[in-house]
């Protein structure tokens, strides 16, 4: 080869090597979750039951007018501080009625039992944009009030939610040692549809992109959801719980988890979150000797995600209900 034809071919190395380095960093880039908020807890716990009351009082004052009646606040109380308090926390586009039969239980069982809505949930307008604006800000915030009052409701407090809901507690574990059990069931930290690798780059895509409602039901739309929950979910919100999803991964791998124990449920049939993910979170747990079970609802069941509501028509609560009041009394 001659001098000429190798000092042709070194740029194009170089400029190869150099647009190789640039990809790699833009991967990087894109791939590493952007805008991850740093919210920790800002614990006020009730100091008595009256105390507890009047912060569900202080909640249901500021409900809106326009809020569906089944997807108001629920307190289900033996009208004292009783020995065990649960929160039941819905899913995203959901309300409180999807725990409404599970909460009659506990409460049947001598819980105290308290289901509030979600920001921005339960109106009566099903096709509201108003979930749109949810934030993972609010979502913390949402979890500490909820744990603050049920610290005036029972000796012993059990946090269990569903989804967003599941992240929601997930959080709640994290942070407040004042949780004796957290159930945390099919969270979303991120979505089957999207790849494990490029969940972070959908959320910081999704971040810029302007908000969209979607049908759950493309097909049946209006009537291929409950009554009390929204038919149409935002992209802006599911990027919100991935960001409170990523917030508690990155603290999950510095720090153990403060409740006093855990109880992470799968379902194998789960055809709308990422169970590899939420493993990860469950590995960074167990690496720092949380007090951690898992469960998981085999694939054969073909269950839903909603485990809970009574009103899917897939549901199976005659199987989900018992074994999620048992892992709760271990």
């Amino acid at each position: 080869m001659t001098r000429q034809k190798l000092r042709l071919i070194r740029p194009w190395r170089t400029g190869l090597l150099i647009l190789g380095i640039a990809l790699i960093i833009v991967a990087f880039v894109i791939m590493t979750p952007w805008k991850v908020p740093k919210v920790s807890s800002q614990p006020h716990p009730a100091a008595s039951y009256p105390e507890a009351l009047q912060s569900v009082e202080t909640l249901q004052a500021q409900e809106p007018p326009d809020m569906n009646p089944l997807c108001r606040l629920q307190l289900m109380t033996h009208a004292k501080k009783v020995e065990q308090a649960i929160i039941l926390v819905h899913g995203y586009t959901n309300c409180p009625q999807q725990f409404r039969a599970l909460g009659q239980r506990f409460y049947d069982i001598g819980y105290n039992v308290l289901i509030a809505p979600l920001p921005h949930h339960g109106l009566a307008d099903r096709l509201t944009e108003a979930h749109g604006q949810l934030t993972a800000e609010e979502l913390a915030a949402y979890a500490d009030k909820t744990v603050d009052i049920a610290q005036g409701l029972g000796e012993r407090v059990t946090m269990m939610g569903i989804s967003a809901g599941g992240v929601t507690t997930a959080w709640a574990a994290q942070y407040r040692p004042d949780i004796d059990l957290a159930v945390i069931i099919s969270p979303a930290f991120g979505f089957k549809q999207i790849p494990t690798p490029l969940t972070a780059a959908a959320m910081n895509l999704y971040t810029f992109l302007p908000n969209s409602f979607t049908w759950w039901d493309p097909v049946r739309q209006l009537q291929g959801s409950p009554e009390h929950q929204y038919p149409r979910y935002s992209t802006h919100a599911l990027v919100q719980t991935l960001r409170l999803g990523f917030a508690i991964q990155a603290q999950a791998q510095r720090e153990k988890p403060a409740a006093q124990k855990i109880v992470v449920v799968f379902n194998a049939n789960d055809d709308s979150v990422n169970n590899v993910l939420t493993m990860d979170v469950v590995k960074n747990w167990q690496a720092h000797a949380a007090n951690l079970t898992t469960y998981e609802f085999e694939a054969n069941l073909k269950l839903g995600h909603d485990i809970i509501d009574p009103a899917q028509p897939y549901q199976q609560i005659d199987i989900v209900y018992p074994r999620l009041i048992e892992l709760s009394s271990q």
